[in-house]
């Protein structure tokens, strides 16, 4: 049973992560809050620059292009209320925007390995069967793929969450910089939820991370047998994909050494609250930043769009000195 004695038990959350740095808790604000406008500013340019520009209505900058709305929810999810509590006395949220922001995030978090294996799969499709790469990747299937994986961790998520909604609480002190986890708050049986925990993680995880392995095996099968320009188009058009799924993995890793740092209450605030940057607002920035500046399809596309905005620019800057 929930005990009535404090109200705040029911419907706050404290986050204790936080600590009063005083004067320099503005620097940090300001500091975070331009790294989420860039993180903000880059999806949007990649979002754009794929949806306007019909070349680039391909699978590969479509799979892209849903990364870097991904990485906006995410980021969204996590940074405004974040924000908030850095110049917060106090860091109180209510538990049903609690449960909204956890299921926000770890959904986010959820879709990034299904859509790093379906861009593999994608890859493998190209450079072992180019004949054939029309014919497999149509619109339609890359429709339905996308629908799939963007519904189903969604679907696992909410009911992952719903199993945690109305459990009664023995204890309302969170420690972390936002709503994760919170059944360690629970004080009763949680095999439900940690059976939901399991199914997520190997639907969402650990078979796409055995599937991209997999890929890039046979990737590298046909690398070998294939002459230096197919090697080299290969890894052109791989390396970017390589690299984000390196860093999301660094994220994950970060995320389980934060877990474990959790319990050791000797770790100060500032550890935790780096590796919680790196998982929320480091890896959704390398997304447009890694396909923006290497990949030269959509790199041109962007480079020449400045190009001429700034032309517009001055144009207009001279047109209204002359008059």
């Amino acid at each position: 049973m929930r005990n009535s004695s404090s109200s705040l038990d029911f419907y706050y959350i404290e986050l204790t992560e936080f600590e009063d740095y005083g004067p320099l808790r503005y620097v940090f604000f300001t500091l975070c809050l331009l790294l989420f406008m860039i993180i903000i500013s880059a999806n949007v340019v990649v979002i754009l620059t794929v949806s306007l520009k019909k070349s680039l209505h391909q699978p590969m900058y479509i799979f892209i292009c849903c990364l870097c709305v991904n990485s906006l929810l995410g980021s969204s999810g996590f940074f405004p209320r974040f924000l908030m509590d850095l110049l917060s006395d106090t860091h109180f949220i209510s538990l049903p925007f609690c449960f909204i922001q956890m299921y926000v995030v770890v959904s986010c978090a959820s879709h990034e390995l299904p859509l790093l294996c379906i861009m593999a799969f994608d890859r493998l499709i190209a450079i072992c069967h180019p004949l054939h790469y029309n014919s497999k990747m149509t619109l339609k299937t890359v429709v339905c793929v996308i629908i799939f994986v963007e519904l189903y961790p969604a679907l696992l998520v909410g009911i992952f969450v719903l199993t945690l909604v109305g459990l009664p609480l023995c204890r309302n002190k969170l420690h972390n910089l936002y709503c994760a986890k919170l059944s360690v708050l629970t004080c009763v049986d949680t095999t439900t939820n940690r059976r939901a925990v399991q199914v997520v993680s190997v639907t969402t995880v650990f078979l796409p991370l055995v599937l991209i392995l997999y890929t890039y095996l046979r990737i590298l099968t046909v690398c070998r047998r294939s002459s230096a320009k197919v090697k080299g188009k290969a890894f052109q058009t791989c390396l970017p994909h390589i690299l984000i799924f390196l860093n999301f993995s660094f994220s994950v890793l970060c995320d389980l050494v934060m877990s474990s740092l959790r319990q050791s209450k000797s770790v100060h605030p500032a550890v935790i609250a780096v590796l919680t940057l790196e998982r929320l607002a480091v890896h959704p920035l390398s997304n447009p930043l890694v396909y923006g500046f290497n990949l030269p399809q959509i790199r041109g596309v962007i480079f020449r769009r400045l190009k001429i905005n700034m032309k517009c620019f001055f144009l207009l800057h001279d047109t209204k000195s002359n008059m």
